[in-house]
Formats: structure tokens, sequence, C-alpha cells
């Protein structure tokens, strides 16, 4: 019975060491990172493509969450730390890189009773005006002017900063956000099945990583 409870003792000992000497290798890998928006870099910033997902999520005859998502998108940001209200945002979503590991359901969701990416082959969204701080630390609301489908509609964008700081592995000044929006798909016209069960709420959730531009 001692030897045991001795045993796990040294366990979690050695997990207690073991998160303490991974915190204080992160912090020497990228000592600059910061949390302040006040303290990072402004200007232009690209997206780092390897790491951003752009996920959205639909009411499935009220059964379960359907969930998909976009492979191939560009986003640029101006980034004002100073005055997060004059920061910019454009993404561009690539339509026909839709994913939801059915290729056969993919192929008619581009089809044009759906989303007619041979019409509409992109999906813009610009940011036009800042809203304020969200909830929650770090966190700030932007609305923007979103293009889908041939239809124009507002839509609000909540913004969670993550932090900032050079990536050890890119050797890039990066910064990282992460951001959900809601939105009809009516209100864009993809408006099929909404009166038989299929939700016509999208919630888009989006995680992506900024480098400082080289230009």
């Amino acid at each position: 019975m001692l030897n045991s409870l001795l045993s796990k003792c040294r366990w979690v000992a050695l997990g207690l060491v073991s998160s303490a000497v991974l915190v204080s290798c992160d912090r020497l890998l990228t000592p600059d990172f910061n949390t302040d928006v006040a303290e990072l870099r402004g200007g232009a910033y690209t997206l780092d493509k390897d790491h951003a997902s752009l996920i959205f999520e639909i009411n499935h005859l009220g059964f379960s969450t359907f969930i998909g998502g976009f492979d191939d998108f560009e986003a640029s940001l101006d980034f004002d730390p100073e005055n997060v209200a004059n920061s910019t945002l454009e993404v561009i979503v690539n339509m026909n890189s839709l994913d939801v590991n059915l290729p056969e359901f993919e192929e008619e969701l581009k089809g044009d009773n759906w989303f007619d990416v041979a019409q509409f082959p992109q999906a813009i969204f610009r940011s036009t005006s800042y809203v304020g701080p969200g909830e929650g630390e770090g966190a700030h609301v932007f609305v923007g002017d979103m293009t889908m489908h041939g239809v124009t509609a507002p839509v609000t964008l909540s913004v969670v900063f993550n932090g900032g700081g050079r990536n050890f592995l890119t050797r890039s000044y990066t910064l990282g956000f992460s951001a959900s929006a809601e939105f009809k798909r009516s209100d864009f016209g993809v408006d099929r099945f909404t009166n038989f069960g299929v939700g016509d709420d999208i919630t888009l959730n989006i995680n992506v990583e900024f480098q400082e531009s080289s230009e």
C-alpha cells in the first residue's frame, strides 16, 4: 500500500516538473510572445495557410450538428494595435474547396441547387466597421460585408486575439486569432430544405495565424 502511494506521488511530481519544463521551454522559444494588443506590431499581415481553418456548423433535422469546412482560403489583415478600430480584414474563400468528408455530397452541394460554385466560385468577407470590445479577454466585434452566392449582406464577426510574437519555426512575427460568426444561409439565397428541417442558421468557427507581410 505504501509503495503504491509512493509510486503515485512520484508520477504526480514528474508530471508537475514536466509541465513546468514545457512552459519554460515555450517561453524560451518565443520570449517575445505577448497577449497585450497594445504591445504588438502593427502593419500588414498575410494568412499562414498551414495554420488556418474555416469550419461551419448547421442543424441536421434536429438530430445532430452537421460539420463541414473549406480547405482553401486567403486572408489579409491590416492591424493597428494602438487603435483596433482601425484594423481591417479581408477573407476570400474558394468555394470549390468545400469539404464535408463525403465526396458525392460535396459535389451536390457545389451544384446549382446549393452553392452553385460554377457561377459563384468565391465568397468574400470585408470588414467595414468596429463595434467594440466583446465578451472576455482579447475579444473584439467587427461588422463586415459578406458576398456569397451573388448576394452581399452584413455579417458580425466576433474575434478573440490569442497573442503575438516571433514564431521560432518560421522566424516570422505572427499574430493568432480565433473568430466566430452566425448568419442565415437564406439571406444569401441558399435556402433549399429550410422548410424541411435542415437548419437555416450557419455558425462559422475560424482559427488562424497571420504572418507579418514581407512586402
